[in-house]
Parts: C-alpha cells; structure tokens; sequence
C-alpha cells in the first residue's frame, strides 16, 4: 500500500506526497497539499493551546480562575 498523504519538508519548506523525506525533516501526515504548507501555523496554534492547558492543569492559569 503507498502512502498518498502529504507531508511538510523542514528543510527544503515545500510539501511532498508521501513520506519521502527522513522523518527528522518531516512533518504530518496532513489530508491535502494546501494543509501540508500551513504545517508551521498548524504547529502554533496546537502548541498555543497546549500551553494553555499546561498552565491551568499546573494551576498557573492567568484568568485568575
């Protein structure tokens, strides 16, 4: 089976369809080229809110709650 997903190239900044390059340079799977080339946003905003939820699991939340 051959994988058709598309992938985000750290090094190079351009998507490719399947996992051509080392996984140390790639990022996804992602359903479609479009999404592949707005992996960085995808990873700011995932690590946004995860930093959110760090901070109120370890009771740091800044609303005060």
């Amino acid at each position: 089976m051959t994988d058709t997903r598309w992938y985000f190239n750290t090094s190079t900044g351009k998507p490719e369809q399947g996992p051509l390059s080392p996984a140390s340079h790639r990022m996804g799977p992602y359903r479609s080229r479009e999404e592949a080339m707005e992996a960085w946003k995808i990873v700011r905003e995932r690590n946004l809110v995860w930093d959110a939820q760090d901070r109120q699991w370890h009771g740091d939340d800044a609303s005060g709650d």
